[in-house]
């Protein structure tokens, strides 16, 4: 909106009324001549900026426009600045006026010798003066109040009052007002609903709907639907802090007085949320690994493309549109990264023993290859923990050998003991970002749930980590359900180990040795206690000797030799069928 009006034969020879000049110095603002004086006047007195151009020194009518590239103006101040394209402007035919909203050219500006001038009042987008002062270096009272926004409605009623203080002052013949408006861009107000027993709750009185009437047009609203339950209100143009049921409660409850609102307490009924036993909670995970000495970090969900592309194909990534930075491009498809960055962060610091973990999120895409798909995103919650440096802290009594991969394993494997679980682990080479000689997939009741390894040295290398790094990465899901113990009552009866030493491939891992174990042997065994392997002189070199203590133990009677003996046998029989192999 773009209001204009000439007002001929201005004295600018006569000074500014006392009053007005004191009033605009106590407001902190200079007194320079009688129309620029007016025009700060107006606009402390109704919020609208205003201002006048030498109407002999424009060529043509008015535009406004957008800057070209490279076109220059001299400002009010003396300041020349060079304006890029998307700074709005007013011009004439010729050059450049003003900087919209912002400050006029000196060109165009007002002076002792100004006749006629031109007054301007019109309204901006804050979209479009927002940001444009500060960029060139300026803040003033006009940009100030447009980048906030102006009452779109305000300038008729601006331009006549500065017309009629003008015309008291210096003179002159006001002609028309020039109006050129976009009606479909001016700002559009939403009616609100406003209800009656919202208000009643939030305000914790009863209102009869003739006083909120009363303070609704009282305010500027138009009511333009009203019934014993609800308003349609919407708000005067001036209220851009009324936009929500809230905003117009606020007010009633303003303008009846905070005094006459009643103290009461708080009555409702609230619905208490059940725990169950079957269920941990992520907290409790937290608060096992902070007292084994393992602090909690919280990491950016975004990492670089470069850290992306080691754990998942370009094509399952989830990219974002637009990225704080050019290193936060990715959604992470891991907790590793993050954990890794602070390690990083930390061991550049002289911190050489460190205990970290995190929860959250990790991303990935779906089955579609559509990228546009925002249904096509897999969100797993997982636990990642990270350890390097030594097993525990210096001390005097010994030295500490430095953590490995069998630490990382028993923290990981006391934590699954929470819930009741018994992780299995299961050789890994698929994963690029781990040692393929010292990283495992964590398996429980035979579903892959996670991984657990050493951080490949070539990423330990891209990141300046000169030490050996241990990761884990585990579905929370899965580890949070818990398998609730039942009693079994101790045998009175004594329980009876025998050691066997058995010869089987090396590629064949204990864990697999005593899963068949456990499928074979009698309700008798309960217990196998894992206590060597061997390999070197003696073995074949494609063979190992593992050494396991099975526990037998009756709960109705004592063993005997014999009972132990055929058990032993069974087993030992069943193990050379299956996995070939023979008893030491």
């Amino acid at each position: 909106r773009y209001l204009a009006r000439v007002i001929n034969q201005v004295d600018l020879a006569v000074a500014s009324p006392l009053w007005m000049q004191e009033r605009l110095r106590r407001s902190g603002i200079r007194v320079i001549d009688p129309v620029v004086d007016v025009t700060n006047y107006v606009m402390l007195e109704l919020g609208q900026p205003l201002h006048a151009f030498d109407l002999d020194r424009l060529s043509g009518g008015i535009q406004v426009r957008m800057a070209k590239k490279g076109e220059k103006i001299t400002l009010l101040d003396g300041k020349e600045v060079e304006l890029q394209p998307d700074v709005l402007l007013i011009a004439d035919k010729d050059k450049a006026l003003a900087m919209a909203g912002i400050m006029g050219g000196e060109d165009s500006g007002v002076s002792a010798t100004t006749k006629n001038i031109l007054l301007e009042s019109a309204f901006f987008s804050p979209d479009a003066i927002a940001g444009k002062a500060r960029q060139y270096g300026l803040h003033t009272e006009s940009s100030m109040r447009f980048e906030r926004g102006v009452d779109p409605e305000l300038q008729r009623v601006a331009i006549e009052r500065a017309t009629e203080l003008l015309l008291q002052i210096v003179g002159g013949q006001a002609g028309p007002i020039l109006d050129h408006t976009s009606e479909s861009n001016l700002p559009k107000r939403d009616p609100i609903i406003l209800r009656k027993a919202r208000l009643e709750l939030l305000i914790g009185r009863e209102y009869q709907s003739e006083e909120v009437d009363r303070i609704l047009v009282g305010l500027g609203c138009d009511i333009q639907e009203s019934s014993d339950d609800s308003w349609n209100v919407i708000p005067p143009s001036w209220r851009f802090d009324m936009a929500l049921e809230v905003d117009l409660i606020e007010e009633v409850a303003r303008i009846v007085g905070y005094n006459d609102i009643e103290a009461k307490p708080i009555a409702t009924n609230l619905l208490l949320g059940r725990s169950s036993e079957t269920m941990l909670k992520t907290s409790s995970l937290a608060d096992h690994l902070v007292a084994r000495g393992f602090r909690e970090v919280i990491t950016y969900s975004f990492i670089s493309s470069e850290m992306a592309d080691f754990i998942l194909d370009r094509n399952k990534q989830v990219l974002l549109q637009n990225p704080l930075a050019a290193d936060l491009s990715v959604m992470r498809p891991s907790l590793v990264p993050g954990l890794l960055t602070t390690a990083a962060h930390n061991l550049a610091r002289q911190e050489s023993r460190l205990r970290i973990f995190e929860s959250g999120l990790r991303f990935s895409r779906g089955a579609s290859s559509d990228s546009s798909d925002k249904n096509n995103i897999n969100q797993i919650a997982c636990i990642s923990g990270l350890i390097c440096g030594s097993q525990f802290p210096e001390g005097w009594s010994e030295k500490t050998a430095d953590a490995d991969f069998y630490n990382l394993k028993s923290e990981l494997d006391a934590l699954a003991a929470i819930g009741n679980k018994t992780l299995e682990y299961q050789p890994q080479q698929g994963l690029s970002y781990l040692h393929p000689g010292q990283s495992a997939a964590v398996v429980l009741d035979g579903a892959e749930i996670g991984f657990i390894g050493a951080v490949h040295p070539q990423w330990l290398k891209k990141m300046d980590i000169d030490t050996a790094v241990y990761v884990f990465e585990i579905s929370l899901e899965t580890l949070l359900a818990v398998d609730l113990p039942g009693f079994v009552a101790p045998s009175r009866f004594p329980s009876v180990r025998r050691d066997i030493a058995l010869l089987v491939d090396r590629e064949i891992s204990a864990a697999k040795l005593i899963a068949e174990i456990k499928s074979v042997a009698s309700e008798l065994l309960t217990n196998i206690r894992l206590f060597d392997i061997y390999t070197g002189q003696g073995i074949d070199s494609n063979k190992k000797s593992v050494a396991l203590g099975l526990t037998f133990k009756d709960s109705s009677r004592t063993l005997h030799d014999d009972d132990i003996s055929l058990a032993v046998r069974e087993i030992v029989t069943e193990l050379e069928q299956r996995l070939d192999a023979q008893q030491r």
